[in-house]
């Protein structure tokens, strides 16, 4: 898959060095919602979007479209071991090893320069993580259908009641691996392709359903399964925001529910119809919550 990069100088000097893998755009083509105030007045036109577990920058391809259309820049990380990092997840020992794609797109952001940072899923977790590490290079956290940890949480606590359920859909489609042995915890998740579609696409068009059959890639486990360290005077400065996704087989709406009670945000949103995957499922109603919340 083709990759595009935002024209920052920043950016472009750790593309012509190698540096961290994503898809982004920063092209405006078109005037944003006229009833919403003009982009000069707003902290930060740049979403950054963090893929959730499993997933990678690919997932993002109609939300960067909206984005650009009207007139943000979109960037679309791919965490190690995911999308076209070509790190095996097994060898993924940390969440910081995971999120290091991330920090350090964060990292190379000029002083003054912020983003919004969009996480879904396990992507959460990562958000949280660079909320504690990069505080002033962030304007807004939004966790779509994501782990809103608090501190010494883990993203598996959060997702352990769905995770766990011996009825559940999602407990039966699991497939762990066990590269250091099984009476080790395991270093890798991956679901059964035959539950995939029901599991996270169960709204999702046919198309995005078959790129996801052939672009998911198993979940380095490691980070799952450590505690997030997240201070009030870090982490706590940074605005956050919550969009649910009501017809979400794999994090239902009762869970989600429990994640904003234990960890309230500013403001929630909902998109209506949508299954775990709203960039794919319902991508104008999440535009226009993203679009919201950058105004906000």
């Amino acid at each position: 898959m083709s990759q595009r990069y935002n024209d920052t100088a920043a950016a472009a000097a750790l593309h012509r060095k190698g540096g961290f893998a994503r898809s982004s755009s920063a092209r405006p083509r078109s005037l944003a919602d006229p009833e919403l105030p003009p982009h000069q007045f707003l902290e930060t036109t740049h979403f950054v979007l963090v893929h959730g577990g499993g997933y990678g920058a690919w997932c993002w391809y109609k939300s960067i479209a909206l984005l650009e259309e009207a007139g943000f820049a979109a960037t679309a990380i791919d965490l190690t071991a995911s999308g076209i990092e070509s790190t095996d997840p097994n060898c993924v020992t940390s969440l910081s090893q995971y999120a290091k794609p991330l920090s350090d797109f964060l990292g190379s952001l000029p002083q003054g320069e912020k983003v919004i940072l969009v996480g879904h899923d396990f992507g959460g977790a990562c958000v949280s993580h660079a909320m504690e590490w990069y505080p002033s290079k962030i304007s807004k956290a939004i966790f779509v259908a994501a782990a809103m940890p608090t501190n010494s949480q883990r993203a598996f606590d959060v997702f352990a009641v769905e995770l766990m359920s011996p009825a559940d859909l999602l407990l039966q489609a699991q497939i762990f691996t066990y590269a250091n042995g099984e009476s080790n915890a395991p270093t890798a998740l991956a679901f059964d392709r035959s539950a995939v579609k029901e599991l996270f696409f169960n709204r999702s068009p046919a198309k995005d359903v078959a790129l996801a059959s052939v672009s998911l890639r198993p979940i380095p486990f490691a980070p799952v399964l450590e505690r997030l360290v997240l201070t009030q005077d870090k982490y706590g400065t940074v605005r956050r925001f919550f969009v649910e996704t009501p017809d979400d087989n794999a994090l239902t709406s009762e869970l989600q529910h429990r994640i904003v009670a234990g960890n309230p945000p500013e403001r929630v949103f909902k998109v209506k119809g949508s299954d775990h995957s709203p960039f794919f499922s319902k991508p104008q109603s999440l535009h226009r919550a993203l679009v919201e919340i950058a105004h906000s």
